[in-house]
């Protein structure tokens, strides 16, 4: 009798504890985001205009907390809206942009991909620790969105209004970030290959939905 009340008070201990976590992540993401694009160089300042980057920063939140599927969706969710706002927000103080952008149609827009986002990439990072059939599909995302979007600036190689070698050096630079997370993230080397493997389609289908969304 005794275990229903302490399971109950875990799982809210547990929810509390998302509920913490995910908007002050979200503030971190945001406003440093911001820092990150206006003070580093090119190619690792363009990792701050990044989708695949808050893509798999919702994956991490949720992969090292211990949350149950539903509380990491939720939290990866909140942490990619709030991201959203807190990024105008820095803008708004370090560079004087107009604060109308926190909330104008551009940030909406921005909110509404972290939400598609947030349940992807959030419940993946829930997935990925588990024992379930889907945990090496999981364990590939982030190597698969960093991929897409390598993918995605190599087709720009030819385009004349980008630069050739700037695109050269952020896709080298996504292709190794995906390449190292995949091996700090996975507990194994028969994992590690098993999910750049998987990677291969996800980044197929990651590259088509960006190429849909008008990202290429």
């Amino acid at each position: 009798m005794q275990g229903r009340p302490l399971l109950g008070s875990s799982l809210m201990m547990i929810k509390r504890h998302a509920a913490v976590v995910a908007p002050m992540a979200g503030l971190l993401l945001g406003f440093l985001d911001f820092v990150w694009i206006k003070y580093l160089p090119s190619p690792l300042g363009d990792l701050g205009n990044s989708l695949a980057t808050w893509a798999v920063a919702a994956f991490l939140l949720t992969y090292l907390h211990r949350w149950h599927l539903p509380a990491g969706i939720a939290a990866a969710i909140v942490c990619l809206v709030v991201a959203v706002p807190s990024y105008y927000l820095a803008a708004a103080l370090i560079q004087n942009d107009d604060w109308s952008n926190l909330y104008n149609t551009t940030a909406l827009m921005w909110m509404g991909f972290g939400v598609v986002a947030g349940v992807v990439f959030g419940g993946g990072g829930v997935l990925a620790r588990t024992s379930g059939m889907l945990r090496l599909s999981a364990l590939a995302l982030p190597a698969a969105v960093l991929f897409a979007e390598g993918v995605v600036h190599l087709r720009r190689i030819t385009d004349a209004n980008y630069e050739a070698s700037e695109q050269w050096a952020y896709a080298s630079l996504v292709f190794v970030l995906g390449l190292l997370i995949t091996l700090l993230i996975s507990r194994t080397w028969r994992d590690r290959l098993l999910a750049l493997a998987w990677s291969v389609p996800l980044t197929a289908g990651g590259w088509l939905l960006l190429t849909l969304a008008s990202f290429r």
